[in-house]
C-alpha cells in the first residue's frame, strides 16, 4: 500500500521569526510535512541560551524547532544576502515577526520581494499591525491582552488588582493560529490565483475575538462588569472555583440548567427560588461553605456519573502527575499540536544547524 503523502509536502518556508509565535507556527508547517529553514541572527537566536537545557541547547528552542534546517545569515553581508535571495526562489512562505519597517530597511519587504517573486506568501507577525497607530510600539503577550481589556477583566488577585494572565493567549491564539490559519488560506487561494499575497497577522487585534461575549453584552446593554464580575470571569456560581477541605479545587462549570440542577442535587445543596438572580454572590459562597465541608474526592466521587460539568483543577505540577506526558526520543516531552494527529509527526528530528553562512 503506498504511503499517504504528507499534506505539506513540497511546500517550502524561511522562517525569519523568534522566540514564540512564528517558530510554533511553522513547526506546525513542518509537521504537516512543509520544508522549513529557520534563519537566525548571527550566531543564532537567543532562545537557543534559555533554560533548561537538554544536550546543550535549549529545550524550548529545541522543541519549538524540531524538524527544521537552521542557518544564520547577515543581511549586511553581501553574501549571506545572495545566498538569501536564492532561498526565496525555491520558497513559497516567507515568516518574519520584526517590527513594521524593518525589513522594509533591509530591502526585504514584501513590496520589494514580490515582483521577484510573485508567488511568494509573506506572513508578517507584529504586535499591533503595520497599519496601527501603535505599529512601532514594543510589546509582549501581557500587553496584547490588556490592550482589548481581557487583563483589565480578570478576577482581582491579593493586590486588589487583576491577576496575571496563566497562558500566553497573545502569542499562541494572537499570533501562531491565526498566522498557520492564514498561510494555509494563502496556499489554496495561490492554489486558484497563481499569485501570493501578504498577511498583515496582528496579535492585539487577533486576541479581541476572545472578549467577544462580553463585547456583544456591553455594546448593547452598555452594562459592562466589573473585573472578575461578568459570567466566565467569577460573577456566576455556576461557572466558578470552590475550594474543598484539603485544599484541591473544583472547577465548576455548570451553565446549562440542567447541569446546575444536577450540580446541586450533588452536593446536597437546595437554593431559595430566585435567590441566585437576586444575589449570585450570596450563591457562591453557599456553594463554597458545603464544597469546604469534604475533601475534592468525596465529592468527584458524588458527582460522577451525574453530568455536572465539574472536575478537579489541579495546579500544573499536579496534573503532570495526573497524566504524565510521554517523552520524545530526544528526551523532550510530548505536547500536543492543536491539529488532527494525522497531520503531525510522532517524534520529529531535532533541529539541524547548518551554521553561519558568512
Amino acid at each position: 500500500m503506498m504511503e499517504t503523502p504528507q499534506a505539506l509536502a513540497g511546500l517550502t518556508v524561511l522562517d525569519l521569526s523568534t522566540r514564540l509565535p512564528g517558530p510554533l507556527a511553522t513547526l506546525m508547517l513542518a509537521q504537516a510535512g512543509a520544508r522549513v529553514i529557520k534563519i537566525e541572527r548571527p550566531p543564532g537566536e537567543e532562545l537557543r541560551g534559555f533554560e533548561p537545557r537538554l544536550d546543550g541547547l535549549s529545550a524550548h528552542y529545541a522543541w519549538l524547532n524540531r524538524g527544521k534546517e537552521c542557518v544564520a545569515l547577515d543581511f549586511k553581508n553581501r553574501d549571506d544576502c545572495a545566498l538569501f535571495e536564492a532561498l526565496l526562489g525555491k520558497a513559497d512562505i516567507l515568516v518574519e515577526q520584526f517590527r513594521p519597517g524593518v525589513m522594509d530597511r533591509l530591502g526585504l519587504g514584501y513590496e520589494e520581494l514580490s515582483p521577484r517573486h510573485p508567488r511568494l506568501i509573506y506572513c508578517a507577525i507584529t504586535g499591533y499591525g503595520r497599519d496601527d497607530h501603535r505599529s512601532h510600539e514594543a510589546g509582549h503577550d501581557l500587553n496584547y491582552q490588556a490592550s482589548v481589556g481581557l487583563v483589565g477583566s480578570a478576577p482581582l488577585g491579593a493586590r486588589g488588582v487583576p491577576t496575571l494572565p496563566p497562558v500566553l493567549l497573545g502569542d499562541i491564539a494572537g499570533g501562531t493560529y491565526p498566522a498557520f490559519m492564514s498561510i494555509l488560506l494563502a496556499v489554496l487561494q495561490r492554489n486558484l490565483t497563481g499569485r501570493g499575497q501578504f498577511l498583515d497577522i496582528a496579535m492585539a487585534r487577533n486576541v479581541e475575538v476572545f472578549t467577544l461575549w462580553t463585547t456583544i453584552s456591553g455594546h448593547l446593554t452598555g452594562h459592562w462588569p466589573q473585573p472578575g464580575a461578568a459570567r466566565h470571569t467569577g460573577g456566576s456560581p455556576r461557572y466558578n472555583l470552590y475550594a474543598a477541605r484539603d485544599g484541591k479545587l473544583l472547577a465548576v462549570a455548570a451553565l446549562e440548567e440542567r447541569f446546575w440542577q444536577n450540580f446541586l442535587e450533588g452536593i446536597g445543596l437546595a437554593l431559595a427560588p430566585g435567590l441566585e438572580e437576586a444575589d449570585p454572590q450570596r450563591v457562591i459562597a453557599l456553594v463554597a461553605e458545603r464544597i469546604a465541608a469534604q475533601d475534592a474526592g468525596t465529592w468527584l466521587a458524588r458527582l460522577e456519573g451525574r453530568d455536572t460539568c465539574c472536575n478537579l483543577a489541579p495546579e500544573m505540577a499536579e496534573a503532570h502527575a495526573i497524566k504524565p506526558s510521554p517523552a520524545m526520543a530526544s528526551g523532550l516531552p510530548v505536547i500536543p499540536l492543536p491539529v488532527a494527529a494525522q497531520f503531525t509527526l510522532d517524534d520529529a528530528p531535532p533541529p539541524v544547524w547548518l551554521g553561519n553562512r558568512n
